[in-house]
């Protein structure tokens, strides 16, 4: 059974930071691609957006719009995956899912809500 286990959302002004953590099966880290998603309120019959995504070999991604901003790691030996947010804006106010194995598996998402 995978776990997968969001925590550190919660509600910010714009310009400020949050980080999130995302508590996995630790063997996952050895086997595949990790990355954050997110889907804002309302969109729910859209596909959730990358946000970034971390790989066994250690490289990572980024979409566009969080370049700069945005940080991923991974923690093996806490099995755990982390995204730090800074500079946060009023657009990347979503919930924000944990996945493995690119869309393979997701969490249940933690919300995260920048006010403006």
């Amino acid at each position: 059974q995978v776990q997968l286990e969001e925590s550190g959302g919660g509600s910010v002004q714009a310009g400020g930071s949050l980080k999130l953590s995302c508590l996995a099966s630790w063997y996952l880290f050895s086997r595949c691609e990790m990355g954050w998603y997110r889907r804002a309120a309302g969109n729910d019959k859209k596909e959730r957006e990358l946000v970034s995504a971390i790989f066994v070999n250690g490289s990572t991604i980024y979409a566009d719009s969080v370049k700069g901003r945005f940080t991923i790691s991974v923690d093996k030996a806490k099995s755990t995956m982390y995204l730090q947010m800074n500079s946060l804006k009023v657009q990347d106010t979503a919930e924000y899912y944990c996945a493995a194995c690119g869309r393979g598996y997701f969490g249940d998402g933690t919300q995260v809500t920048v006010a403006s």
